[in-house]
């Protein structure tokens, strides 16, 4: 009789990463954010008061890799907290709890201390903490992401707030690193961010966005980054937001000759040079 053998089961691959989140080229004046959150709508220079809450939209991103995202609509201030946590997250091994001084946290960002932005601080990490992404390889791309060809991620795994320390201690989800590997990084350059004024969140969008390229002139459309930045008010308006954000970004040395201009097709485009 002939034998019948039984074929193994099919076991997944182990996902083998680093003790430690080590980034080439961060400093303490910079931050770093994945190119795929950089370059995508995740963060957008919304207005504040009460935000969307959408389920599973597909973000503006690259065409290598499908973003969807769950959670309350995130504004840059928020981008401000999320990458000054993983800044934090950095200098511990993956996976570890992180102490988060909130004092300290705020002043890093360029707030003050008190009652109203303790507030603030505790509604964006519970929308830090819900906010979800998955991350869906294209058939086109290069594999972003060794298991499977769809991870779902929290920008915040967890978090509790110690009263008696007066801070939060919080836990990265250690696949991150997929996101980050490879140099597939912005560096943003923190003390610049800080100078960007009140009020000029546009411009803080468009110097995350600026950071993604290495390309000394850059050029976008308008109507590209009308949608990009979730902008829902008329073009006219877009157009005068975005004129201000180019002169703040060109105040502060991140980008110089800002402009609005008409491409070889006639189609309104902003363009700079890099700094």
């Amino acid at each position: 009789m002939e034998q019948i053998r039984k074929s193994a089961p099919h076991r997944p691959a182990v996902l083998r990463l680093p003790s430690k989140l080590f980034l080439p080229g961060l400093s303490e004046f910079t931050r770093a954010m994945p190119n795929h959150i950089a370059r995508s709508s995740l963060f957008a220079p919304v207005a504040r008061g009460t935000k969307k809450i959408h389920k599973d939209i597909v973000l503006a991103s690259r065409k290598d890799a499908v973003l969807t995202f769950s959670g309350e609509q995130l504004d840059e201030t928020q981008a401000d907290v999320w990458m000054q946590l993983m800044h934090e997250a950095i200098k511990f091994p993956l996976g570890e709890t992180v102490p988060i001084n909130r004092a300290r946290l705020l002043r890093a960002i360029g707030r003050n201390t008190g009652k109203y932005e303790y507030q603030w601080l505790h509604r964006t990490m519970k929308a830090l903490a819900f906010a979800m992404l998955v991350v869906e390889v294209t058939k086109g791309g290069m594999p972003k992401l060794e298991v499977g060809e769809s991870e779902s991620l929290h920008l915040i795994d967890k978090f509790m707030y110690d009263p008696e320390r007066e801070c939060y201690v919080i836990r990265i989800d250690p696949r991150w690193h997929l996101l980050y590997r490879n140099r597939e990084y912005a560096l943003i350059d923190w003390e610049k961010r800080m100078l960007i004024r009140k009020g000029q969140d546009m411009a803080k969008a468009l110097q995350r966005l600026i950071a993604t390229s290495n390309e000394s002139i850059q050029r976008f459309q308008l109507i590209w980054l009308k949608d990009h930045f979730q902008y829902s008010s008329p073009m006219r308006k877009f157009r005068h937001s975005l004129e201000a954000a180019l002169q703040e970004l060109m105040r502060v040395e991140v980008i110089a000759a800002g402009r609005i201009e008409l491409n070889t097709k006639g189609i309104e485009q902003a363009t700079w040079t890099r700094l």
